[in-house]
């Protein structure tokens, strides 16, 4: 039995990225799946309708059939809560999921008996980097900040030699270095800025001063400050305090601040304070990429650009969906490397025993798979 691949046009808001893009779906054909694209999923991200046509997909109008139909159902964000009901027992969902903080769509898929697989639980161990998701929008979102702050702030960020005289480069600090964050340096670096960086997990230190940044240290935090999956554990409120001291000081000086901390499952860190944004000089720029979570920035939006004592605080969400045509290529690609995993001879194959993916399953046949939620 051919089994029916289906990725349907993207419903959220600000979200123009589609989940696979031709290139990849011409691949998949070639495997002998049955790809049913929803017409005009991918045109926000400039992957037009005859493109995909052009690989042997076929473009299906109607949204109902296309979730009634799939065997395997494809897409970037989480679909309503109305598709999945019109998902078939048996059938797969592969998506960003984020389980923890979706306890009722977890259950639905649960009694639907639905497969469901979250791009956001994959593993970051080496077998799974061609599948990690997470880190390619990551990368994406980094080098966008960076882009953000620079269009934002009111001066020049490299060093200028002028007729009018030396304008020193901008002072950039960036908090959390992860996949954004790191891109996020190199990012300041190419435009010419003078880059500092902190991140609570000391191993970091090489990775930052490798793209040419300073890494700003604070003494006395608990070396075990990482988790096996690599990101930042949440610190001792004693740390935090001292974290704080560190970070006031660092922050006053910069022009522009982006900040990247997350930690999994839980609201974003607390780092920069009103009192520090208080102590910014008018003009300076705040990016926090950690908004969609509450925020690193105790005075930041969601989705807003707010001017709080002359300081600009950028709350920006969904940043990978504003590069939709290379965040769209990335996704897929991951996304190939994960069905590559899971299909053998044209058929999904779940085996627990793979490190992948065990954690990456979230439901299957009406059971709870997923060992994070499973210690919950």
């Amino acid at each position: 039995m051919t089994v029916i691949l289906a990725i349907p046009k993207e419903t959220g808001e600000r979200e123009q990225r589609v989940a696979l893009t031709p290139d990849t779906v011409e691949k998949l054909c070639e495997e002998g799946l049955d790809i049913r694209i929803q017409s005009n999923a991918g045109k926000a991200a400039n992957y037009l309708d005859e493109n995909y046509r052009e690989t042997g997909a076929s473009i299906i109008s109607d949204r109902s059939q296309l979730f009634s139909e799939a065997d395997i159902l494809i897409s970037i964000q989480t679909p309503p809560k109305t598709d999945i009901e019109q998902m078939k027992a048996g059938s797969i969902l592969i998506c960003f999921l984020w389980a923890l903080q979706n306890e009722e769509t977890v259950t639905q898929l649960k009694e639907q008996e639905i497969t469901a697989l979250g791009m956001d639980a994959i593993p970051r161990i080496s077998r799974a980097q061609n599948m990690d998701a997470l880190s390619s929008m990551s990368s994406i979102a980094g080098y966008k900040a960076a882009l953000i702050g620079a269009n934002k702030l009111d001066r020049y960020l490299p060093m200028m030699m002028t007729a009018a005289g030396t304008i020193a480069p901008a002072k950039v600090l960036v908090l959390g270095a992860g996949v954004a964050g790191l891109q996020s340096i190199a990012t300041a670096k190419r435009l010419g800025a003078v880059v500092e960086a902190f991140d609570i997990r000391p191993a970091v230190k090489e990775q930052v001063e490798s793209l040419g940044a300073t890494f700003v240290e604070v003494p006395d935090l608990d070396e075990e400050s990482e988790t096996e999956g690599g990101y930042a554990k949440e610190l001792a409120e004693d740390e935090q305090e001292r974290q704080r001291q560190v970070i006031h000081q660092h922050v006053k000086k910069s022009d522009i601040v982006i900040t990247t901390a997350l930690i999994p499952g839980k609201p974003a860190p607390l780092l920069i304070t009103k009192e520090m944004v208080q102590d910014m000089h008018a003009g300076a720029v705040i990016v926090d990429l950690a908004a969609e979570q509450g925020g690193n920035c105790e005075l930041t939006k969601p989705g807003e650009t707010t001017v709080i004592n002359d300081v600009n605080i950028v709350g920006p969400l969904n940043i990978p969906s504003m590069l939709a045509y290379h965040a769209s290529q990335m996704y897929s690609k991951n996304m190939m490397a994960l069905l590559k995993h899971l299909l053998r001879e044209g058929e999904p194959t779940f085996d627990f025993e793979d490190e992948i993916t065990l954690n990456t399953t979230i439901t299957h046949q009406g059971e709870i798979i997923s060992p994070m939620l499973k210690s919950e």
